[in-house]
Order: C-alpha cells, then sequence, then structure tokens
C-alpha cells in the first residue's frame, strides 16, 4: 500500500463530477450563504487558499500560534447552591474534581455578608477565578477588601462587568472584559461579535496607556453550535488583536486571554440531553479555536442543575482535554484550507464593521443611534425565520421532537431574558397543552402512498407535543367521507398522493362535519383558492414556516370550540 499513489484532481475535474451528480440543478446550489454574509464553497483547494490569502496566510498563522495565552484549557465550572452551605459545599467538591477555575455569578440566592465573604476570599487567595458582577457597587466585589496586601500579588481571576472595574494592587486580575456574550444573547452574529470586540477595546484604552490596558484585558465569548464558525471566531480575534494592538505602535506580541462559554441561546428545555451534545460540540469547537478558559453550562441549567448534571458539565471539559489531546497541538486546525479562509474572511469582515462602528463615534454613539440593535435584530429575525422553516435543524425541539416530552415550568432566573431559539417552540408547547386539541391524520391509499407525508405531519405537530392518531390504509372516497363525519376529531389532515388528494378533497369538504378543521399535506397552488373558498383550512407543506402554521391552527381550534 505504501507505493499506492492516487492521481491528484483538479478542482475543474471535482466540478465536472459534481455537476453530473446534481443531475439537473445548477452548480450553485452547493454553495451556501451564512448569516454573516460569508459564502461557504462545496470544497477548499490548496490553490484556492494562496488566491485569496497569498502573503497574508503565513503572517495570519503566525499570529494565532504566537498569541495564545495560555498553554492549557482551563476547566470554569460555575458554582451553583441555594443555601450558603450548599454554595460552598459546591465550591470545595468542584476543586477536588478538576475545577481549576472558579466561577461565580454574584447573582445568588443567599446573601454576601462578612462572613461568608471572608471564607470566599481565603478560597480566592489559593484558586484562580472568574466573577461574574453586576456593576461596580456589586456587593461580591467586596471579598478583595477581605484579602490580606501580602497575599494580593498571588491573586489571580477574570473580573466580567459591563463597566470597567478598578482594582488596586491586584496585578494578576484582568478587569478589563470585552464581553460580547450580551450582544451573543440578543442575536448577534459571528462578525458583529468580533467588530464588536475591538470596539469595547477602544472605549476602554482610552483612559489608559496601552501597555497598563492589554495587561488587564480579556474577552469573554459565548459559543454557539457552529461548529468551524465559532473555531474561526476564535483563531480571527487574535488576528484582529494584533492589528488594533498594532494601530496604537505596539510592535511585541501582546497575548490576549480568551474566556468563553457554552450558548445557551443554543439550548432547549424540549430533550434537555441534546442540550449535553450541544455543550459538547461547542467545548470542543473552542478547545480546537485557541480558548484559555472555558465553562460548560449544565445541560438542564435552563431550569436547575443537579449534583449529576454540574458533573457531567465539569466533565465533559476534562474529557476532551485528557481524551482529545488536541490541547498538546498548537493550533489543531491551522493549515485547514477551510478555516483559514474563514478565518481571513471574518477579519476582514469584522474590521470593517468595527471602522463603521468608530467612524460613527465609537461603541456608544453607535449604540444610541440603534444601528447596532437594527444589525443584530436583522441577523436574529433571519435565523429564527431558517429555524421555523427548519432551515436550521434544532434538534429535539423543531425536528426529532418527542411530542410525550413533558415541558418544564421552572425557570433559571439567571437566563430568563437570554433570547433562545428554541423558545418560540416552548410557548407553542405550553399554549397546545393548554388546548389538548385530538389530531388526526386521514391516510387514503396503500401505505407507500401516504407514509411519507403522514410521518412528515406526525413530525410536525410533534414539536408542539401533539401525537397524531392515524386512520389506517382507507381505500375508497366513502369509506373517507364515512371515516371523516364519524371521527371524533377536532383537526384532520389529509395525506396521500396529489393525484388522489385532487379527487378527495371536494368530496370531503362537502360532507365534513361544521365543528372540524381539515387541512392538506402538501402544496397546491392551482387549487389553493378553490378549496380554500369551500372550506378547507389550510395546507401543512415543508419549507413552511411551523411557528406561524402551528400558531394558525391553534387559533382555528379555539375558533371551532367557542
Amino acid at each position: 500500500m505504501k507505493d499506492i499513489q492516487f492521481e491528484s484532481v483538479s478542482y475543474e475535474q471535482w466540478k465536472d463530477q459534481a455537476i453530473q451528480a446534481l443531475k439537473g440543478k445548477p452548480f450553485d446550489s452547493l454553495f451556501t450563504k451564512t448569516l454573516e454574509g460569508i459564502t461557504l464553497e462545496p470544497i477548499y483547494t490548496q490553490e484556492t487558499l494562496i488566491e485569496k490569502l497569498g502573503d497574508k496566510l503565513e503572517n495570519q498563522i503566525s499570529t494565532i500560534r504566537t498569541l495564545k495565552a495560555t498553554k492549557g484549557f482551563s476547566c470554569a465550572q460555575q458554582i451553583f447552591g441555594d443555601t450558603e452551605e450548599q454554595f460552598f459545599s459546591n465550591l470545595s467538591d468542584s476543586i477536588e474534581r478538576g475545577n481549576t477555575i472558579i466561577t461565580i455569578d454574584s447573582r445568588i440566592s443567599f446573601e454576601w455578608n462578612e462572613q461568608n465573604l471572608s471564607k470566599l476570599a481565603d478560597i480566592l487567595t489559593k484558586n484562580e477565578f472568574k466573577l461574574i458582577i453586576q456593576n461596580a457597587s456589586d456587593t461580591l466585589l467586596s471579598v478583595f477588601e477581605k484579602i490580606d496586601e501580602s497575599n494580593r500579588e498571588n491573586v489571580k481571576g477574570y473580573i466580567i462587568s459591563e463597566e470597567q472595574i478598578e482594582l488596586s494592587n491586584f496585578p494578576h486580575v484582568r478587569t478589563i472584559c470585552a464581553n460580547t456574550i450580551p450582544y451573543h444573547y440578543e442575536g448577534a452574529n459571528a462578525v458583529q461579535e468580533l467588530a464588536l470586540t475591538l470596539a469595547l477595546a477602544r472605549k476602554y484604552v482610552e483612559n489608559n496607556d496601552f501597555e497598563s490596558f492589554a495587561n488587564k484585558f480579556f474577552v469573554n465569548f459565548a459559543i454557539d453550535t457552529q461548529f468551524f464558525s465559532e473555531i474561526a471566531k476564535l483563531r480571527a480575534v487574535k488576528v484582529l488583536w494584533k492589528a488594533f494592538s498594532s494601530a496604537y505602535g505596539v510592535t511585541d506580541q501582546i497575548k490576549l486571554p480568551i474566556v468563553a462559554e457554552t450558548s445557551i441561546r443554543s439550548y432547549s428545555k424540549l430533550d434537555i440531553y441534546v442540550n449535553l451534545l450541544r455543550a459538547g460540540n461547542e467545548a470542543f469547537s473552542a478547545l480546537i479555536g485557541g480558548a484559555d478558559v472555558f465553562t460548560v453550562h449544565p445541560h438542564d441549567v435552563l431550569t436547575k442543575p443537579t449534583d449529576q448534571s454540574i458533573r457531567i458539565a465539569r466533565n465533559v471539559i476534562l474529557v476532551l482535554k485528557e481524551e482529545s489531546l488536541v490541547q498538546n497541538v498548537t493550533d489543531p486546525s491551522g493549515g485547514s484550507y477551510f478555516i483559514e479562509i474563514l478565518t481571513n474572511e471574518y477579519v476582514e469582515k469584522a474590521w470593517a464593521l468595527f471602522l463603521e462602528i468608530e467612524e460613527a463615534g465609537g461603541i456608544d454613539a453607535f449604540i444610541e443611534s440603534g444601528k447596532l440593535a437594527e444589525l443584530i435584530e436583522e441577523v436574529n429575525t433571519n435565523r429564527l425565520k431558517a429555524i421555523a422553516t427548519r432551515k436550521q435543524s434544532l434538534i429535539g425541539t423543531n425536528i426529532y421532537a418527542n411530542p410525550v416530552d413533558v415541558l418544564p415550568t421552572e425557570t433559571n432566573p439567571l437566563f430568563a431574558n437570554v433570547k433562545r431559539f428554541a423558545t418560540p417552540f416552548e410557548e407553542l408547547r405550553a399554549a397546545y397543552q393548554i388546548l389538548q386539541p385530538k389530531i388526526a391524520i386521514l391516510t387514503f391509499g396503500q401505505l407507500k402512498n401516504f407514509k411519507a407525508r403522514a410521518d412528515f405531519v406526525a413530525g410536525f405537530f410533534s414539536t408542539a407535543g401533539i401525537v397524531c392518531e392515524q386512520s389506517g390504509e382507507i381505500q375508497s372516497i366513502e369509506e373517507a367521507k364515512k371515516w371523516l363525519s364519524e371521527a371524533s376529531y377536532d383537526y384532520v389532515v389529509l395525506a396521500t398522493t396529489d393525484e388522489d388528494t385532487k379527487l378527495l378533497v371536494p368530496e370531503l369538504l362537502a360532507s365534513k362535519p361544521n365543528h372540524l378543521l381539515l387541512d392538506v399535506a402538501g402544496k397546491y397552488k392551482e387549487e389553493e383558492r378553490e378549496w380554500l373558498a369551500q372550506g378547507l383550512n389550510g395546507f401543512i407543506f415543508a419549507g413552511q414556516n411551523i411557528i406561524e402554521k402551528l400558531n394558525e391552527v391553534a387559533q382555528g381550534l379555539k375558533g371551532v370550540r367557542s
């Protein structure tokens, strides 16, 4: 096998084969436009990479490989606890079981008092930390007053806040954070997050000399499920940081710490163990992308984490580190034709947006003008539309949903205001739980004639928590009319071939009970107006907005019941 040689294939040869395989579909159908406005190509080659980056490639790779702030990938598990005793017990347990950076959100269910602040001060003196606070007046900041001055030089950690925090005599505590997570949770895409990172850095550096600023500065990202996109985002921020620092005359390589966490906007209250898969995917992309500190949110964090879910979340990082060995490789994705090109495109687009923000007067002026909200809202609207029409999958929620899954009513207040992708589907399921409609599928003909459409309709209503009954193989129009007239359902969908549908619909509409809503599986543009005039409720088809359709059905059910 060592002597076997494979003939190299050119892009044009591959393209010719792809066109043949498409069987008439345009070659352009293989290209994908992302929310960042970047077109992903079906194949990337070395020639493509050299053509697009040229001399920039070597500089990009060397920058990424020299600017990683730490050698490892640190586990920063968040500490939970309803009471002071439970909180500190969980904190100690997390350290013993592999947590290396203590993560604490100041919004807790008990009060920060002198006693527990002193206890925490002793722990923070011995362990690296990440604190999430609300503002400069946050009570949790008082913990630093409890630390003896002789120990302050040894204290290491990160403080995440919406405003710059002043902390004297703690040289190894980074307090200036470009925190893009609030914008991420409003719907920002990767390019917008990168541009906002630079805009925030520009804002904070104004009142500091650059060296002092850089020694206190770090970035904080949420990592979403777009695997390659998130790898490119973390690589791109280092290239952008070098360009940004160069603008201040800095020639030395100033390393930029990257703190990150799993994105809650991709989590769902439905089929919660899928959140565990999302978390693993996001953590692995952060590891490959070069994050220094990472927090995995438990799969049930939207409601209330358990001891088991917290342990699993911590072990996601520990297993990835120990089993993948990725952290032993410098820039694991470096040299990938696709990743290098995507990284460069992110750099160029993010820098252009950053300059636009600066021309508008800086990030504060850009926010006040409403331009930032407008940009992010446009992206979020397009993303939610893609999820509602199933162009983007949210497994267990908008596709392959478990209809008997119980929707939890409890909500973790820490994440109650996050604009999550699954929220519209959770609201739908809650509405249908109240309605409790009786829904069935009228399956006409042999199994092979209706199975595909019947399965589609069943999956469609599974997203709302509805298990559809089926009529079985009805073979005649009279039998179908009889079944429909005797059926004790609120809503029925006809699933069969196009030809049989056109024969059945007029007959069924003429004999169906007035209280029953009848829909058809499929699109029938020529017959649509006539059938709707005769009393058809509507249609169910691929590419339809599930949220709009199911809300429409719910309103119709309320109407016939009143």
